[in-house]
Formats: C-alpha cells, structure tokens, sequence
C-alpha cells in the first residue's frame, strides 16, 4: 500500500510513517513538502491515501485538495491539522475530503481513519455533523 504524506515539517512526515507502519506491514510513504509538490507526486505514482496538512507554505491543503480530487477523484484524502472545530469538517467536506484528524489524537485515531478512508468511509470527528441535504 502506497501512502503519500504532506506536510512542511519532516518530523510530523516520518511520525505519521513510523505511526502508520505499525498499523500496515506493507506500507510505502511517499512525502510533500507543500500542497504543490503532494499534486505533482500523486499525479506521477497515485497513492492509496493521501494525508495532507492544512496549513503548508507554497500551496495548503485545501487548494492542493481540490487539484487533487479534479485529476484523482477515487483516492480517499485525509486533512491531519493542528486546527479543530466544525469548521474545518464542513470546509473539508465542501472540497472533497474524506475525513480529518487533529495532530494531537493522530497516536489514538490515525490509523483507524486510514482504515476508514481505505474502506471507502468517512472519518470525521463525532462533533462534526454531515451537512444537511437541504431538509
């Protein structure tokens, strides 16, 4: 399985790895910088999963989303942020984002939302309600 992780800090890309590589014994982890270069390596080799920071410089995670589900629309992508609130979850859904975690619960809850999205279900913290379908 072929994971492609970005964010601007090394440190958070290799933990989400190492993190990740206890929960998947045949894992590759690609990395990104920024938004800009996570579009152009999920374009060259498509991932299984892509976990994108919110805030990275050059490109962030919404903008580089939403290039990414235009040219991959069937690879789930995962929002890991330091940012919490409702917000970011209907935001995230607006832009075709599969789920979010907070880099604060990612040891307890990331590789049960890496399960999730690779099901083909969302993962969104409990407080985060769906959208209303207009009812």
């Amino acid at each position: 399985m072929r994971i492609l992780i970005a964010d601007d800090h090394v440190a958070v890309r290799k933990g989400v790895c190492e993190i990740l590589k206890n929960g998947f014994s045949d894992l590759t982890c690609d990395e990104a910088t920024n938004g800009q270069d996570a579009i152009r390596l999920a374009t060259v080799n498509p991932p299984d999963l892509i976990i994108l920071d919110v805030n990275m410089p050059i490109m962030g995670g919404f903008e580089a989303a939403i290039a990414i589900k235009r040219r991959l629309p069937s690879v789930p992508i995962l929002f890991f942020t330091m940012h919490t609130g409702d917000g970011i979850a209907v935001e995230a859904r607006k832009v075709g984002v599969d789920g979010y975690i907070t880099k604060v619960e990612a040891g307890e809850t990331l590789v049960k939302a890496v399960n999730a999205l690779l099901k083909g279900q969302e993962h969104f913290p409990a407080q985060s309600p769906c959208p209303s379908s207009g009812n």
